[in-house]
């Protein structure tokens, strides 16, 4: 019994020095905070429509656009080299088979994505030329949320879009992961093969708590964009004054409904980034 006790709390001491462990535990309360806001608990009631599944993939095809790119050119870094894995994980090409399908041959004049967005591909390309290094965090939330979280998002948009088949759902299916659960296990491994330095362990760390805020950020602030503009457009419904003595910028009147369905977008892409926890 001793020895069977003393094995085990080896491999305790050992998977706590495990990076992927540590990224779980820092970003612990960050995942919290994510889960409890308010478009989180809306999605939890399995509620998406089409057009913010739509919207969904433009976020997504930003992101990964910037992520993958970064991957691609830091490819033979030694901190990237262990878990690059295009053949297995890449997203960009089902995501723009996804977004011709709904949007058609022309999808990318209808990208639409909010300004977080944005951000945090700035964020994606800067560490990309700057910290190579803290490309894991990001890789590692990203695609190991698709894995584990992102197949639940994937079976309620099929359900609740009333899809039938896979089409439109390019960005769930991983053709050259036979078994994600096996995969994620090697994934993990590889990760915590990495060798850093204790400063730039400490950066891949505060940098997966980066992801999270930075999603919780284009929550908040999407949030706030669309209660001023369902205000301002709740007066013009019901001042008798003509619209133009309201000082309504058109582009505000023309975006609202783009901002509604934003909300689902932002639920969705926690739901994808939180899957990290599922594993």
């Amino acid at each position: 019994m001793e020895p069977e006790k003393k094995t085990q709390t080896t491999s305790e001491q050992m998977t706590d020095r495990d990076l992927s462990e540590q990224i779980k535990k820092v970003t612990k309360d960050s995942h919290v905070r994510a889960e409890n806001t308010e478009l989180m608990l809306s999605f939890q009631k399995g509620k998406v429509t089409l057009p913010q599944y739509k919207l969904l993939l433009c976020s997504l095809y930003e992101v990964y656009q910037a992520l993958e790119e970064e991957m691609d050119r830091n490819s033979n870094h030694p901190s990237v080299a262990p878990i690059y894995f295009p053949a297995e994980l890449a997203r960009l090409e089902a995501i723009e088979k996804d977004l011709e399908y709904f949007y058609g041959q022309d999808w990318r004049e209808k990208i639409v994505v909010p300004a977080a967005t944005k951000r945090y591909c700035h964020r994606l390309r800067q560490i990309g030329k700057e910290n190579p290094e803290f490309l894991v965090a990001h890789a590692y939330t990203r695609y190991l949320g698709d894995l584990s979280g992102g197949q639940v998002l994937g079976r309620i948009a099929q359900k609740s879009m009333g899809l039938k088949g896979s089409e439109g759902l390019s960005f769930f299916a991983f053709p050259g992961v036979s078994s994600p659960n096996l995969f994620k296990q090697l994934y993990r491994s590889r990760m915590n093969s990495v060798e850093l330095t204790e400063e730039e362990r400490n950066g891949v760390l505060e940098e997966a708590v980066r992801a999270f805020e930075l999603n919780i950020q284009v929550f908040d602030g999407l949030q706030m964009l669309l209660s001023v503009t369902e205000n301002e457009l709740q007066t013009c419904s019901t001042h008798s004054t003509p619209v133009n003595t309201l000082q309504i910028p058109k582009t505000i009147i023309k975006t609202a409904p783009l901002l509604r369905m934003v909300l689902g977008l932002l639920v969705a892409l926690a739901t994808v980034s939180m899957g990290i926890y599922a594993f």
